[in-house]
Protein backbone atom coordinates (compact mmCIF):
# COMPACT_ATOMS: atom_id res chain seq x y z
CA UNK A 1 0.00 0.00 0.00
CA UNK A 2 1.75 3.47 -1.33
CA UNK A 3 1.52 5.81 1.40
CA UNK A 4 0.38 9.34 0.69
CA UNK A 5 2.41 12.82 1.55
CA UNK A 6 1.58 13.19 5.40
CA UNK A 7 1.81 9.23 5.89
CA UNK A 8 5.51 9.67 4.54
CA UNK A 9 5.72 12.49 6.91
CA UNK A 10 5.00 11.35 9.97
CA UNK A 11 6.58 7.98 9.19
CA UNK A 12 10.02 9.76 9.04
CA UNK A 13 9.21 12.04 11.85
CA UNK A 14 8.83 8.74 13.86
CA UNK A 15 12.12 7.12 12.65
CA UNK A 16 13.71 10.59 13.03
CA UNK A 17 12.74 10.20 16.75
CA UNK A 18 13.73 6.98 17.22
CA UNK A 19 16.89 7.37 15.59
CA UNK A 20 17.99 10.48 17.98
CA UNK A 21 17.42 8.59 21.11
CA UNK A 22 19.01 5.13 20.31
CA UNK A 23 22.09 3.33 21.23
CA UNK A 24 22.61 1.81 17.86
CA UNK A 25 21.17 0.50 14.22
CA UNK A 26 21.20 -2.58 12.59
CA UNK A 27 19.93 -2.90 9.58
CA UNK A 28 19.44 -6.56 7.63
CA UNK A 29 17.49 -8.28 4.60
CA UNK A 30 14.84 -9.66 5.20
CA UNK A 31 13.68 -10.75 2.03
CA UNK A 32 11.82 -14.60 2.14
CA UNK A 33 11.39 -14.57 6.25
CA UNK A 34 7.83 -15.45 6.79
CA UNK A 35 5.54 -13.85 8.27
CA UNK A 36 5.23 -16.15 11.77
CA UNK A 37 9.03 -15.13 11.96
CA UNK A 38 8.77 -11.71 11.51
CA UNK A 39 5.98 -11.94 14.12
CA UNK A 40 8.28 -13.64 16.62
CA UNK A 41 10.72 -11.00 15.98
CA UNK A 42 8.36 -8.23 16.13
CA UNK A 43 7.32 -10.04 19.96
CA UNK A 44 10.95 -10.13 21.17
CA UNK A 45 12.14 -7.14 20.26
CA UNK A 46 9.43 -5.38 22.37
CA UNK A 47 10.25 -7.17 25.35
CA UNK A 48 14.00 -6.47 24.59
CA UNK A 49 14.06 -2.36 23.70
CA UNK A 50 14.41 -2.52 19.94
CA UNK A 51 12.67 -1.19 17.78
CA UNK A 52 11.84 -2.59 14.72
CA UNK A 53 10.35 -0.81 11.27
CA UNK A 54 10.27 -1.90 7.62
CA UNK A 55 10.33 1.43 6.00
CA UNK A 56 11.41 2.22 2.32
CA UNK A 57 15.66 3.07 2.18
CA UNK A 58 14.45 7.03 1.21
CA UNK A 59 12.86 7.89 3.81
CA UNK A 60 14.71 6.08 6.69
CA UNK A 61 17.65 8.46 4.82
CA UNK A 62 15.75 11.22 5.74
CA UNK A 63 14.78 10.25 8.58
CA UNK A 64 18.44 10.00 10.28
CA UNK A 65 19.39 13.26 8.73
CA UNK A 66 21.13 15.27 12.07
CA UNK A 67 21.74 12.23 13.76
CA UNK A 68 24.41 10.27 14.83
CA UNK A 69 22.92 7.54 11.96
CA UNK A 70 23.22 10.11 9.20
CA UNK A 71 26.84 7.93 8.25
CA UNK A 72 24.50 5.08 7.38
CA UNK A 73 22.78 7.07 3.85
CA UNK A 74 24.35 5.48 1.64
CA UNK A 75 24.30 1.87 2.97
CA UNK A 76 20.67 2.36 2.71
CA UNK A 77 20.41 0.05 -0.51
CA UNK A 78 17.79 -2.70 -1.00
CA UNK A 79 15.01 -4.14 1.38
CA UNK A 80 15.93 -3.43 4.68
CA UNK A 81 14.26 -3.81 8.28
CA UNK A 82 15.51 -1.21 10.35
CA UNK A 83 16.47 -2.53 14.55
CA UNK A 84 17.28 -0.04 16.67
CA UNK A 85 18.25 -0.39 20.29
CA UNK A 86 16.54 1.97 22.11
CA UNK A 87 17.65 0.54 25.85
CA UNK A 88 21.02 -0.58 25.50
CA UNK A 89 23.82 -0.82 22.51
CA UNK A 90 23.54 -4.94 21.99
CA UNK A 91 20.29 -5.78 22.24
CA UNK A 92 19.45 -5.32 18.08
CA UNK A 93 22.58 -6.50 17.63
CA UNK A 94 21.69 -9.89 19.80
CA UNK A 95 18.16 -9.90 18.12
CA UNK A 96 19.09 -9.71 14.96
CA UNK A 97 21.82 -12.42 15.64
CA UNK A 98 19.31 -14.63 17.07
CA UNK A 99 16.81 -14.71 14.83
CA UNK A 100 19.62 -15.25 11.89
CA UNK A 101 20.52 -18.58 14.02
CA UNK A 102 17.17 -20.49 12.93
CA UNK A 103 16.35 -17.96 9.40
CA UNK A 104 19.36 -17.81 6.93
CA UNK A 105 17.67 -14.80 4.98
CA UNK A 106 18.05 -12.96 7.54
CA UNK A 107 21.21 -11.06 6.81
CA UNK A 108 23.21 -8.33 8.44
CA UNK A 109 23.73 -5.51 6.32
CA UNK A 110 24.81 -2.11 8.40
CA UNK A 111 25.91 -1.53 11.97
CA UNK A 112 26.02 1.89 13.15
CA UNK A 113 27.05 2.88 16.77
CA UNK A 114 28.01 5.89 18.28
CA UNK A 115 28.00 7.53 14.52
CA UNK A 116 30.38 5.22 13.22
CA UNK A 117 29.61 2.82 10.27
CA UNK A 118 30.71 -0.64 10.61
CA UNK A 119 30.52 -3.75 8.54
CA UNK A 120 27.74 -6.51 9.08
CA UNK A 121 30.29 -9.09 10.58
CA UNK A 122 30.21 -6.54 13.72
CA UNK A 123 26.92 -7.66 14.48
CA UNK A 124 28.81 -10.09 16.57
CA UNK A 125 30.90 -7.96 18.09
CA UNK A 126 27.95 -5.88 19.34
CA UNK A 127 25.50 -8.76 20.29
CA UNK A 128 28.58 -9.87 22.78
CA UNK A 129 28.21 -6.04 24.52
CA UNK A 130 27.01 -6.65 27.68
CA UNK A 131 23.53 -6.10 28.86
CA UNK A 132 22.53 -3.14 31.33
CA UNK A 133 22.21 -5.47 34.23
CA UNK A 134 25.61 -7.60 32.91
CA UNK A 135 27.60 -3.95 33.02
CA UNK A 136 25.89 -2.71 36.37
CA UNK A 137 27.09 -5.85 38.08
CA UNK A 138 30.44 -6.05 36.75
CA UNK A 139 30.90 -1.86 38.15
CA UNK A 140 29.78 -3.16 41.31
CA UNK A 141 32.56 -6.03 41.54
CA UNK A 142 35.16 -3.15 40.51
CA UNK A 143 34.01 -0.79 42.87
CA UNK A 144 33.91 -4.06 46.22
CA UNK A 145 37.02 -5.09 45.20
CA UNK A 146 39.17 -2.53 46.86
CA UNK A 147 37.25 -2.92 49.77
CA UNK A 148 37.21 -6.62 49.63
CA UNK A 149 41.46 -6.61 49.26
CA UNK A 150 41.60 -3.84 51.97
CA UNK A 151 39.39 -6.41 54.33
CA UNK A 152 41.84 -9.19 53.25
CA UNK A 153 44.79 -7.37 54.05
CA UNK A 154 43.75 -5.57 57.56
CA UNK A 155 42.83 -9.09 58.47
CA UNK A 156 46.10 -11.11 57.71
CA UNK A 157 47.80 -7.92 59.59
CA UNK A 158 45.57 -9.09 62.30
CA UNK A 159 46.28 -12.87 62.11
CA UNK A 160 50.08 -11.99 61.91
CA UNK A 161 50.11 -9.98 65.01
CA UNK A 162 48.89 -12.82 67.09
CA UNK A 163 44.94 -13.31 66.23
CA UNK A 164 43.68 -9.81 65.70
CA UNK A 165 41.34 -9.07 68.40
CA UNK A 166 43.32 -11.44 70.86
CA UNK A 167 46.09 -9.75 71.49
CA UNK A 168 44.27 -6.10 72.78
CA UNK A 169 42.30 -8.19 75.30
CA UNK A 170 45.83 -9.96 76.67
CA UNK A 171 46.59 -6.62 77.21
CA UNK A 172 44.61 -5.29 79.24
CA UNK A 173 44.50 -7.91 80.94
CA UNK A 174 48.14 -7.61 82.05
CA UNK A 175 47.87 -4.16 83.08
CA UNK A 176 45.38 -5.03 85.51
CA UNK A 177 47.35 -7.74 87.17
Amino acid sequence: MALNLSQKQEVVAELAEVAAKAHSLVAVEYAGTTVSQMTAMRKQARDTGVYLRVVKNTLAARAVEGTEYECTKDSLIGPLLYAFSTEEPGAAGRLIKEFAKTNDKLKPKVVAVGGQLYPASHVEVLASLPTLDQALAMVARALAEPAAMFARAVKAVADQQGGGDQAPAEEAAAETA
